[in-house]
């Protein structure tokens, strides 16, 4: 068996060298020899001949080393992990919890979404993997990745609302894994684009209302409030929108086209259509052809009159 990144050995130790720490091997290696640092030995004294659990990584001379840290995640296996900074010229760098971070490649990432990118401090689903050279890297998870953890959304989910992470992006939404709480790692989700109110991106938690569970266990989401509730609020962010225009007008109304809602309010046309019918039925807006105008108080005083 060879020394490969990514894996846990129990090795023997050889020797000590100082100031470095002790060389360790392993029969079936072939004479082979990892270092492990004394600043990897996180304060342990070790004898020689005894037999010690390591994690193996390439530092950052590319040398293979050994340490005493637990990783989050070993060659092979799924984690979430957490975003711990960027680099535009080699992608994201990720905590494993040996005190030195994985890289997730931006050719990993939707080409030309920067905006669904992840961003630091989101927690994103890998599977660590190699690459030529044998050194550590991570890609995103995909959903053959998920099966062995996930469990089938129980029908007692339906119009709760629910915490998860965005696991992929895709053109007409988001794939997502839903917190399953004390019932396990958690049950796969899609949330569709006419159901957000902005894009999600990669990484990002977000709480969300289940609108559907699926005869294979998963559920559909929406970020909305169900039709009554979502009424009120969309009705509220078109009258402050409103209120902030000069003139109090937009350049919208029942004829806009669902794409330009979508684009510029994030909501489905229906429910732009529910949003204004409230407020005209409240008397606050009016339409006129294209256009939808807050209503002058003071001219429907006078018109009282």
């Amino acid at each position: 068996m060879s020394l490969i990144a990514g894996t846990l050995r129990t090795l023997r130790v050889n020797r000590e060298v100082s100031p470095y720490g002790w060389f360790l091997g392993d029969d079936e290696d072939g004479g082979a020899e990892v270092l492990l640092p004394y600043g990897e030995s996180v304060g342990e004294k070790h004898e020689i001949g005894a037999e010690i659990e390591v994690f193996l990584f390439h530092d950052d001379k590319e040398r293979l080393t050994a340490t005493l840290r637990k990783p989050y995640l070993v060659a092979g296996e799924m984690a979430r992990v957490e975003v711990a900074d960027f680099n535009p010229r080699f992608g994201y760098f990720l905590e494993i919890g040996i005190g030195r971070q994985l890289l997730l490649p931006l050719k990993e990432l939707p080409e030309g979404r920067r905006d669904v990118w992840p961003q630091t401090g989101d927690e994103v689903h890998i599977v660590m993997k190699h690459d030529k050279e044998g050194r550590m890297l991570a890609r995103l998870a995909k959903l053959d990745d998920f099966e062995p953890y996930v469990f089938r959304a129980p029908s007692s989910w339906n119009n709760e609302w629910k915490e998860g992470w965005v696991t992929d992006v895709f053109k007409d939404g988001v794939f997502t894994l839903v917190d399953g709480g004390v019932l396990g790692y958690g049950s796969l989700g899609y949330i569709h684009h006419s159901a957000m109110i902005h894009p999600l991106r990669i990484g990002q938690k977000f709480k969300a209302r289940v609108t559907q569970v699926r005869d294979d266990g998963r559920v559909s989401l929406s970020v909305r409030a169900a039709k009554e509730t979502g009424r009120e609020e969309d009705a509220d962010r078109l009258l402050a929108f409103l209120k902030e225009r000069p003139g109090g007008a937009m350049p919208y109304s029942d004829e806009t086209s669902a794409e330009d809602v979508q684009r510029r309010f994030g909501l489905s046309k229906s429910a732009f259509k529910r949003a204004l019918g409230k407020l005209m039925k409240d008397g606050l807006v009016t339409q006129k052809g294209a256009w939808t105008h807050l209503v002058n108080k003071n001219e429907e005083s006078d018109r009282a009159e």
